[in-house]
């Protein structure tokens, strides 16, 4: 049966590159996690074998780090921007380049009394990764930025019932429950073209990160999914230069320990951290008018 070469791209996956800033005494750091991934004319190296086209991977890890020192590290979408170009540009054979970025943020260690040290001691900043993905076919630009593993819990203010039951519904109805998840959003940049600025990358993704903390916080929820609306709708409503908001929410569920035999009473005091199986709540919010863009499996990378 004869067979034919679907699509198809190639790159280096996760390089890891640190950029330290020494402005004077006082230090800045920028952690990044670099995948490159690249297409075009390769049919050859499938079929025949011929690597005439393929620039090495090993020549985009190279290329990520000469790029953190000729050009900086000023934000991931930028550096992404910068190497996407490049690969595009400079190799005839590549039409299209995806960048994605993972950032590793730090914070400054403060000292008592500003000792030695406080201008270049840093501790990882928790869980939470910021991502980016930028994507570039030699006209139109796509920028996806976003964030994972930021924990969020309202230990009030959510509650759940009316629900459909039926003979396997063994779940109570909850007029007062912690709602808490692990959030996963990407949000899309209506920036395509050179011919326009692009936006300020890290204020844009503060703004967005503020604005999804402050729904979550803010939002008597009745479910997650109305919670994950009102989030959306508050970073579209805030931010003119993102169209389009994905999220996935795992329900990270807490239920009320029973301490009725060891005679005591549990008023909304006392829960169990149940990490699996968990609800799962996925959807997209968007500008009205705009077209879904981001790819469905983007929330889970």
């Amino acid at each position: 049966m004869p067979t034919m070469l679907g699509q198809n791209q190639y790159g280096k996956a996760e390089t890891r590159v640190v950029k330290i800033v020494r402005d004077g005494a006082t230090h800045h750091i920028k952690d990044l996690n670099v995948s490159v991934a690249l297409s075009g004319d390769m049919d050859d190296v499938h079929y025949s074998g011929s690597n005439a086209n393929v620039l090495p991977t090993d020549t985009t890890k190279n290329t990520v780090y000469a790029f953190a020192k000729e050009h900086g590290i000023e934000s991931a979408e930028q550096f992404g921007i910068h190497l996407a170009r490049h690969f595009v540009t400079s190799q005839e054979a590549i039409h299209k380049a995806r960048i994605r970025i993972e950032e590793y943020g730090w914070q400054r260690i403060g000292t008592s009394g500003g000792a030695e040290g406080a201008e270049h001691s840093f501790m990882r900043a928790g869980q939470e990764i910021r991502v980016s993905q930028i994507t570039f076919d030699g006209e139109r630009w796509q920028v996806i930025s976003g964030l994972k593993n930021l924990t969020v819990l309202n230990s009030t203010g959510s509650e759940f019932w009316g629900y459909a039951k039926d003979k396997y519904t063994t779940l109570p109805e909850a007029y007062d429950r912690i709602l808490a998840t692990d959030v996963s959003a990407r949000w899309r940049y209506n920036w395509t073209s050179d011919q326009a600025a692009p936006p300020d990358w890290d204020t844009s993704y503060e703004q967005a990160r503020k604005h999804l903390i402050e729904a979550f916080a803010e939002t008597y929820s009745l479910s997650l999914q109305q919670t994950l609306f009102h989030m959306g709708s508050r970073i579209v409503d805030s931010r003119a230069e993102i169209d389009e908001v994905r999220f996935a929410l795992p329900n990270k569920h807490h239920f009320l320990v029973d301490l009725e035999p060891f005679g005591l009473m549990n008023d909304n005091e006392v829960y169990v951290a149940a990490d699996r199986p968990y609800g799962l709540i996925e959807a997209t919010v968007l500008r009205d008018g705009a077209e879904p863009l981001i790819p469905l499996h983007l929330t889970n990378i």
